[in-house]
């Protein structure tokens, strides 16, 4: 054989995958990131992110699950977590017993909560106060353009929803920064010190009401929330609001090539798992799709992936068929569909490229994550891994093999732990992203795309 055909047989080749799509692939990938940007624009919350995957569900069939109920192949069933999580399956022709196909991805974003008491007026300017959520560069959220999203429990129990900012006809918010003329002992600290999380601190207004007495600008952005929510300020005690960049999810590039929204992570693998199985009627093993909360401060509380609310819905699904739980999970399979960081030449000292996910070459499939010694990592075994790599192929899905950054560099987790924990044999993988946990992040359309088709493979198995 020549050094050609030894070179073709032996190593891998890897390419871009826009140079292998045909047009038809193209048209249909184009497509789905229209759907995909819709989606970003209606969900920038886990609430919203649940009570669009509701609504979406119901109009395709779905119906809530009740424990008790009894099943049959093909029923498509959701739970719904408290409005902050959800669960969707559609059953499959075999056992329970036989395990489940599971995706599972989060739908929760870094972002600013506001505090108990947020409300305040410091030189005749009313303020937010805020508590950052998840992993943020704080510097990268002051002088951008906000918005506020959540609910508020009222004191009369009623219970409404507010979104200011994101209409072309709202307010925006907004937090401050120094004038570089004045910013001397600033820019001596280190990027992590530049702000502190307690300037981080929303502009809500600066005109007083008439009268007389303090706090006159509070009072006033009181009287405007009472006037259009019918709030009170000891109403912020029983709320649940946040402040996150205000805008539509946007191409990027003169090719346009690339897609610019708050929540890629981890709403572009959510929404893909969505898509993926809303497609599937009668799989061979039930499909479980899973959109957690909370995986950005560690997956804890009643609505995150380390909850029993997943046993709680396979449990009840289980028990309509007479077959343990535990001899499901350890049956299962489950693709952490969570991003990867894409390679950046802007910053390459950060990442081993021969083995970092890049831009255009599919979902990036990671056999571990964790941190420098694989700290915290769900490790996938070789068979995972071998099946993972036979399903995808199978279904010609583009894809690449991926870890996270350089050993010594740092790290990051998923949901994976928690999955495997519960003896489901589990393997990572999503979408490659520039500029993770920024306010605004970038995504690969082809990436996007793959990882639908990758989500759809895996519940096909």
């Amino acid at each position: 054989m020549t050094t050609d055909e030894l070179r073709e047989s032996l190593l891998m080749n890897p390419k871009n995958g826009l140079t292998q799509i045909s047009a038809e692939d193209r048209a249909e990938m184009e497509a789905y990131c229209k759907r995909y940007m819709a989606f970003m624009d209606a969900c920038k919350t886990e609430r919203e992110a649940t009570a669009w995957a509701v609504a979406k569900a119901e109009s395709l069939g779905y119906k809530p699950f009740q424990p008790g109920m009894a099943i049959q192949p093909g029923d498509k069933i959701y739970y719904n977590n408290r409005g902050k999580a959800i669960a969707l399956a559609v059953i499959g022709t075999k056992s329970l017993a036989e395990g489940v196909n599971v995706c599972a991805a989060h739908v929760d974003s870094p972002r600013m909560d506001l505090k108990p008491n947020p409300l305040y007026e410091d030189g005749e300017i009313a303020y937010f106060k805020t508590h950052y959520y998840g992993g943020i560069k704080k510097y990268q959220w002051p002088t951008i353009p906000l918005a506020l999203h959540g609910v508020v429990y009222r004191k009369d129990g009623s219970v409404i929803t507010i979104t200011i900012g994101e209409d072309d006809s709202d307010p925006i918010l907004m937090v401050s920064d120094l004038l570089p003329h004045l910013a001397a002992d600033q820019m001596q600290k280190t990027m992590a010190k530049g702000i502190a999380g307690e300037q981080l601190n929303v502009i809500l207004g600066t005109e007083p009401l008439d009268g007389e007495g303090s706090d006159l600008v509070k009072l006033n952005i009181m009287k405007l929330l009472n006037e259009k929510y019918g709030l009170i300020e000891s109403d912020f005690q029983s709320a649940e609001l946040t402040v996150v960049p205000a805008g539509r999810c946007r191409e990027v590039g003169l090719d346009r090539s690339l897609l610019a929204a708050y929540g890629h992570d981890d709403r572009v693998c959510a929404y893909a798992e969505l898509e993926a199985l809303f497609a599937i009627d009668n799989p061979a093993k039930t499909a479980v799709c899973i959109l957690a909360d909370k995986e950005e401060i560690g997956s804890i509380g009643i609505s995150g992936m380390k909850s029993q609310y997943f046993e709680h819905f396979v449990g009840g699904l289980c028990d309509a068929q007479g077959v343990k739980l535990f001899d499901c999970f350890a049956n299962s399979f489950c693709l952490s569909a969570d991003v990867s960081n894409a390679f950046d030449p802007s910053f390459p000292e950060v990442s081993d490229k021969r083995n970092n996910s890049l831009l255009n070459y599919g979902v990036a499939i990671c056999k571990y994550t964790g941190s420098r010694g694989k700290g915290g990592a769900s490790d996938a075994s070789a068979e995972a891994m071998g099946h993972v790599r036979t399903t995808l192929n199978n279904a010609g899905v583009i894809w690449q093999l991926a870890t996270l950054g350089k050993v010594d560099q740092g790290g990051g987790g998923t949901v994976a732990a928690d999955m495997a924990n519960r003896n489901i044999v589990t393997v990572d993988a999503g979408v490659p992203v520039l500029s993770m946990h920024a306010p605004i992040e970038l995504v690969a359309k082809l990436d996007c795309y793959e990882t639908m088709k990758a989500c759809k493979a895996i519940y096909n198995a």
